[in-house]
């Protein structure tokens, strides 16, 4: 079966997974200058937070936040925790 050209295509469906997982904690480890907000972040964040654990980015100390990440940071307080590698 085919698709009529007029129909939009679906978007595309993403899948996350966590460097590691613990009881009450998932990780993602990064190591970069930079982390933005990405959708790898915003899908494992919402993963922890139904799975009511916390999101633990491990990021070279000196990684910078971009600043969505700051603001993805406020609004779920609690639910995503930056360490150091």
């Amino acid at each position: 079966m085919t698709r009529p050209e007029s129909e939009p295509h679906p978007p595309a469906l993403r899948g996350v997974r966590p460097d590691a997982e613990t009881a009450d904690r998932l990780y993602l480890i990064k190591n970069t200058p930079c982390l933005r907000a990405t959708a790898q972040v915003r899908l494992l964040a919402a993963l922890a937070t139904l799975k009511g654990k916390e999101l633990v980015i491990l990021a070279p100390r000196e990684c910078r936040f971009d600043a969505d990440l700051d603001g993805l940071l406020e609004t779920a307080p609690g639910a995503i925790r930056r360490e150091d590698l």
